[in-house]
């Protein structure tokens, strides 16, 4: 994958910080594990895993699956 030309600013980064940790705390809260979110969203474990390590952004077709399998209105996970 190409590097991006412009870094992300850092309001940027925190952002998704605290996304990723709104995704396993509510993950944890509803008592799934990676695995189990995984198969409910229809994505790879590892990439649940590099979502909430920060490693990987997560897309937007995908939040709205995260969102929906975590029974969150979006607007939660993102604001």
């Amino acid at each position: 994958m190409p590097l991006r030309r412009n870094p992300h600013p850092d309001w940027v980064l925190e952002q998704r910080d605290r996304l990723r940790y709104r995704i396993a705390a509510r993950r944890i809260e509803k008592g799934y594990s990676q695995d189990r979110l995984a198969e409910l969203v229809g994505i790879d474990r590892r990439t649940i895993q590099r979502i909430e390590r920060g490693e990987r952004d997560v897309r937007y077709p995908d939040l709205l699956l995260i969102a929906h399998a975590l029974d969150t209105p979006l607007a939660d996970l993102i604001s």
